[in-house]
């Protein structure tokens, strides 16, 4: 367009003057190429009018993260005087994310997501991956889906509320962003609850009452119980897809629902502090004294937790003071098996109960001018089991841990471009119990001594 004003300009000026033949031919070649413009112009308004047309006048907005690692992992049972390691493990994750918004209070979100080894197998259907943890973990280079859901918001009157259903954003919550150099957090705790869930969603808008309230509640379901497949053969003659008649006895396979009600209880930007309570239908474990039927529907659990953080200490004693974040985690589960079933290793009905701790702090490192260095700490008891499924390292969920877990990190962008997020990662677990790498109710936790740890560097585009 400012082409077309310039060459206005020029000819507009020249035809006030007395030109030669010469001038004049040259007047109108212009002319004619500002009118050619003009036309060009036209057809590009008249295409882009056609797409806006069809899309509602919205558009699917993409995003790319693509991280790479090298990791060295080490794993010690000193009981057994037993020794794994690889010094050289490389991986690539990439994530594929979109959102739209077609409308006032309506959203979609979605992640695709691919996480690979280095030289895996294609589709290894050996590692029995279920759809809450397989792009969480690095395997083959199937792309799944990691996220896929749509948020509608509204008032109820004076109430804000909104609703959502699909795949949930529900790895990396609040607390563990940090130790994975991620800005925001997902939706959950992650203290508790750490792995991908289908679920629908109500969430209430407390803020008019206390600064930066909300609770929500999401019901969803972890796990489909025994059913025909998709061609539904009963092997009776009977075609049945995705039921049982009512003569086939489900025996302990059945679904797995799970109700959990996160939220924040305060937020000012400085300090804020959130919950989660979650409640497991049929978690699974096993018929008393018969570990054939491990992952039987044994009982129910309970996980609760409550997180305070804050970032920046005090008010302007300092500018690393400013740029510091604490933050620190207390959590507890309950697995309770009904009668005639055991749940990590309970007797012929009863509970289990455990707890644990987690601390951190992030500082500025003083070398970049935006890095972090941050120092986290967790303690696990006997019976401590989350649902951590998303495994936070590739030596097991240090979150999960029944003992002690030590962890440092380096979060700075590479060549100082806000494009190339990287960080260098140690970690070093403590078991003192059976590890509960699995969140399985099946396994009875006893006593160990297994060390691991996992030195990572990664880095990352993000655009």
């Amino acid at each position: 367009m400012k082409r077309i004003i310039a060459l206005s300009s020029v000819a507009i000026l020249s035809s006030g003057l007395y030109a030669s033949t010469d001038t004049q031919t040259q007047i109108d070649e212009l002319k004619k190429e500002i009118q050619k413009l003009k036309k060009d112009q036209k057809r590009t308004n008249m295409s882009l009018s056609s797409v806006k047309k069809a899309t509602g006048g919205d558009n699917v907005k993409l995003d790319i993260d693509f991280r790479n690692t090298f990791e060295s992992l080490e794993y010690k049972d000193n009981k057994n005087n037993i020794k794994a390691e690889n010094d050289s493990l490389f991986t690539s994750r990439l994530f594929l994310n979109m959102a739209a918004t077609p409308m006032k209070g309506l959203i979609f979100k979605g992640q695709l997501a691919i996480y690979s080894t280095w030289g895996a197998h294609i589709y290894d259907e050996s590692t029995g991956l279920k759809d809450w943890s397989a792009s969480s973990k690095p395997t083959d280079t199937v792309m799944r889906i990691k996220e896929a859901y749509f948020v509608y918001s509204n008032s109820i009157g004076s109430q804000p509320i909104s609703f959502s259903i699909g795949r949930r954003p529900s790895t990396n919550g609040f607390l563990a962003n940090y130790r994975e150099n991620e800005d925001k957090p997902s939706s959950p705790l992650a203290h508790i609850t750490n792995m991908e869930v289908n679920g629908a969603m109500v969430k209430l808008d407390w803020g008019r009452f206390i600064e930066g309230a909300y609770t929500k509640f999401v019901y969803g379901r972890a796990h489909t119980g025994a059913t025909n497949g998709v061609y539904g053969y009963d092997g009776t003659g009977g075609i049945t897809p995705y039921a049982l008649d009512s003569s086939t006895n489900y025996g302990d396979d059945k679904d797995v629902d799970f109700f959990v009600v996160p939220g924040q209880a305060y937020y000012n930007g400085q300090y804020q502090i959130m919950y989660e309570w979650a409640h497991i239908f049929n978690t699974k474990g096993q018929r008393f004294n018969d570990p054939s039927t491990a992952k039987a529907a044994a009982g129910t659990a309970d996980l609760f937790s409550v997180g305070l953080k804050i970032e920046g200490i005090g008010d302007e004693i300092s500018d690393f003071l400013d740029e510091t974040t604490f933050f620190i985690s207390g959590a507890y589960t309950d697995y309770n098996a009904k009668s005639g079933y055991q749940l990590l290793g309970s007797s012929n009905g009863g509970s289990k109960n455990g707890s644990s701790i987690w601390t951190g702090i992030i500082i500025p490192d003083m070398i970049t001018d935006s890095g972090k260095f941050g120092f986290e700490y967790n303690h696990g008891s006997k019976y401590w089991t989350p649902m951590t499924w998303a495994e936070d390292t590739t030596i097991g969920s240090k979150i999960s841990v029944r003992g002690q877990a030590y962890e440092a990190y380096w979060n700075f962008d590479l060549f100082g471009v806000k494009y190339l997020p990287s960080q260098i990662r140690y970690t070093y677990i403590q078991h003192d119990y059976t590890p509960n790498n699995k969140c399985a109710g099946w396994v009875a936790p006893t006593d160990a001594d297994i060390t691991s740890k996992n030195i990572r560097l990664a880095i990352t585009y993000k655009y």
